[in-house]
């Protein structure tokens, strides 16, 4: 996941395999009025997935969240989550779905641990020869970071801490799938590490597959599996953080030292190249760096150029 994975990447255009697929979305519409903000969205996600959804204020992330989490119904299209259309899911179905919004202030009365014991008795019902649930309360706990504050009132908690409370709320009937809504807001270097940790631990351990949104663009690049990006309603990209920034920029950048002086060079072909060099100076070579464009250089770039003209070089490359 971002680093760690279980499962094989798959290459920019396949399809997921139907057998792991938790989210399926073909041609997706949604149109208010005469405003269309959907056009013609198709995606999937695999079991054990990180996928994050990027695009700028007004591109039509939360409403493709909202459909699929069951709380909007779309104009046209289909969408397939875990077996079901979420238009229809039953209380059997919402079982199997977390959700961590970007904020949640009810019950600022109630004890921590309280609070957790109580919402998980809602989940016991639908435990699976392969899923117990709920997390037992102690255990999850730990796991979000809360065991301190198992006894403290939900308005004594700091900003970090409700935000780690928000998380294990979303996970207490242990979900296949979850939605992350900008999950790391208001944590601290700190927070936020142990949160990308808990991640893997969800899908690396409990094969959990999560989506998730964020304006954070270091976080989506170290989390994410693949990467959709969202613009004017339509799927302007999608594919690995690496997979993106080829197509934005085919060249890395390659930067060492030798002998006190530095030096900087372009290739298309960075492995091929930093082999040559050691071939031809070899220990010489001191505090060698392979860059290619970053997430947030690539992000910017798709979006400028889908804003320019509507195209994006690479995008029928990409999409899937």
């Amino acid at each position: 996941m971002g680093g760690t994975t279980v499962t094989e990447a798959l290459p920019a255009g396949a399809a997921v395999p139907a057998d792991e697929r938790v989210i399926d979305v073909r041609d997706l519409r949604m149109r208010y009025g005469t405003k269309d903000v959907l056009d013609g969205v198709t995606f999937q996600a695999r079991r054990g997935e990180v996928l994050v959804l990027l695009g700028p204020n007004g591109a039509g992330k939360t409403t493709t969240i909202e459909i699929l989490e069951g709380f909007r119904m779309r104009s046209g299209g289909a969408v397939d989550v875990l077996g079901s259309d979420p238009a229809s899911g039953r209380e059997a179905w919402r079982a199997r779905v977390g959700v961590v919004l970007q904020s949640w202030r009810d019950h600022g009365k109630w004890r921590v641990r309280e609070l957790l014991h109580h919402l998980g008795l809602y989940y016991a019902g639908y435990s699976t020869p392969r899923i117990t649930r709920p997390w037992p309360v102690d255990d999850l706990l730990e796991v979000v970071g809360l065991t301190g504050q198992r006894n403290s009132r939900i308005n004594q908690l700091s900003g970090g801490q409700r935000r780690r409370l928000d998380v294990a709320i979303g996970i207490v009937g242990r979900p296949e799938l979850l939605f992350l809504d900008e999950p790391t807001v208001g944590f601290d270097p700190s927070a936020r590490r142990e949160f990308h940790d808990l991640v893997h631990r969800l899908t690396d351990v409990d094969d959990t597959t999560i989506l998730l949104t964020t304006h954070d663009l270091d976080e989506a690049e170290k989390l994410a599996d693949r990467i959709v990006i969202l613009a004017g309603g339509r799927i302007i990209a999608d594919g690995s953080a690496d997979e993106l920034s080829r197509r934005v920029s085919g060249e890395s950048e390659v930067r060492w030292t030798r002998d006190g002086a530095r030096y900087v060079h372009s290739s298309g072909d960075a492995t091929r190249f930093v082999r040559e060099l050691f071939q031809q100076h070899g220990e010489e070579i001191g505090e060698l760096e392979v860059r290619r464009a970053s997430l947030e250089d690539t992000y910017m770039t798709m979006v400028r150029e889908f804003e320019a003209d509507g195209t994006v070089r690479g995008f029928e490359a990409v999409t899937r």
